[in-house]
């Protein structure tokens, strides 16, 4: 594990994370109730920013440099760091995960906040703005929600398992994850999209799926999902020995992760634009 400079423990950079994280949530979800604003697209004409997802990240920016003025931030809107000095804490922020959802009205949009020391998140925080759930973790010491310690799914069987999954926003790449979705629901129980991937992880983190996939992440998307995730009992992973990353995010109980495993590699799940 990675050496925090003192005053800097995982516990303490949680304490942070989760009380900026709340306030952050009922940023969100004010601004959702007040009326959604000034709404853009980015990488294509299907994928939305808000004024809130600025707003929101601006302010959690603003929140941590105020208290720790060293530290730097990667977010989603706005950039930041790629990389921190060694052992200085870098913070990963999704300020509104599921911006369709939010646009929409659907309650699966989420404040997504993560630490991380020499590229290794050691503490995480995601919370549903929507309807005020939480989910916390720090490196060892476990995940929880509510205050409630969780363990991931038991299941053993591929063919019994719930499946979450997202999309990309590139036409392409969703008619290759499309092929890749026909071929795999005929070989699990279901599969679920709800568009979120921060929470989606943390669903899977509790048991309410049994595993997750997804191309195209970026690491404010999963840094502290995959964090929960991981202390909840999961195989984190990319695939063929790969970590984690943009060509794929999986993650799956030790008794599914090598068969789910194989099957994407068969399906060429991390293939495509």
């Amino acid at each position: 594990m990675s050496e925090i400079s003192p005053g800097s423990s995982p516990e303490e950079l949680l304490s942070i994370a989760v009380r900026v994280a709340r306030e952050a949530a009922a940023t969100a979800r004010r601004m959702r109730d007040e009326a959604i604003g000034d709404v853009q697209t980015k990488s294509t004409d299907t994928d939305v920013v808000t004024a809130a997802d600025k707003a929101v990240e601006r302010q959690v920016v603003e929140a941590l440099l105020a208290e720790r003025p060293g530290d730097t931030v990667l977010g989603e809107e706005y950039g930041g760091a790629d990389r921190a000095a060694p052992g200085a804490v870098r913070w990963i922020l999704d300020p509104i995960d599921g911006t369709v959802n939010y646009l929409y009205g659907l309650p699966q949009y989420a404040v997504s906040l993560a630490a991380e020391v020499d590229g290794e998140v050691v503490a995480g925080v995601v919370r549903n703005a929507a309807t005020g759930d939480e989910w916390t973790a720090t490196r060892g010491g476990g995940a929880w929600r509510d205050g409630r310690r969780i363990t991931c799914s038991t299941e053993t069987t591929l063919g019994q398992a719930l499946i979450g999954t997202g999309f990309g926003y590139d036409p392409r790449r969703r008619a290759h994850q499309g092929q890749v979705f026909a071929r795999m629901i005929t070989r699990v129980r279901d599969i679920r999209r709800l568009g979120a991937a921060s929470l989606d992880l943390c669903l899977a983190a509790e048991g309410r799926l049994d595993a997750f996939f997804e191309k195209g992440l970026n690491p404010w998307d999963h840094a502290a999902g995959g964090l929960i995730a991981a202390e909840a009992g999961m195989v984190v992973s990319g695939l063929n020995g790969a970590p984690a990353g943009v060509e794929m995010v999986l993650l799956a109980p030790p008794a599914l992760h090598p068969e789910l495993h194989d099957l994407l590699v068969e399906l060429d799940a991390a293939g495509g634009p």
